[in-house]
């Protein structure tokens, strides 16, 4: 079945930096557009950035500049590079198909507090 597993996640400074990946698995990896999402308690779910399987990158205006996703479909996995990183990034990081696509069954995610 298709299983997808995010980590990297962790507490980090405001202007600090992580790299989160995600391993997917169960699914034709390399012919999916793929995304990053986030999660705040009490919100809804928000897109953060996609990224075709051409590797074309779409980006949340509240993150342009600061994210980069990239993916290798050698091993199935996506990442998301975020630098500068504000408390206002603080959430759940989730990867999954990108908009307009049937979701995947959703991972556990993986947690980023940014916080002095």
């Amino acid at each position: 079945q298709v299983q997808l597993v995010e980590s990297g996640g962790g507490l980090v400074q405001p202007g600090g930096s992580l790299r989160l990946s995600c391993a997917a698995s169960g699914m034709t990896f390399s012919i999916s557009d793929m995304a990053w999402y986030r999660q705040v308690p009490g919100k809804q779910r928000e897109w953060v950035a996609g990224i075709t399987r051409g590797g074309s990158q779409t980006y949340a205006d509240s993150v342009r500049g600061r994210f980069t996703i990239s993916r290798d479909n050698a091993k199935s996995a996506v990442y998301l590079q975020m630098n500068s990183l504000k408390a206002e990034d603080t959430a759940v990081y989730y990867c999954n198909r990108d908009r307009g696509l049937d979701s995947l069954p959703w991972g556990q995610g993986t947690q980023v507090t940014v916080s002095s």
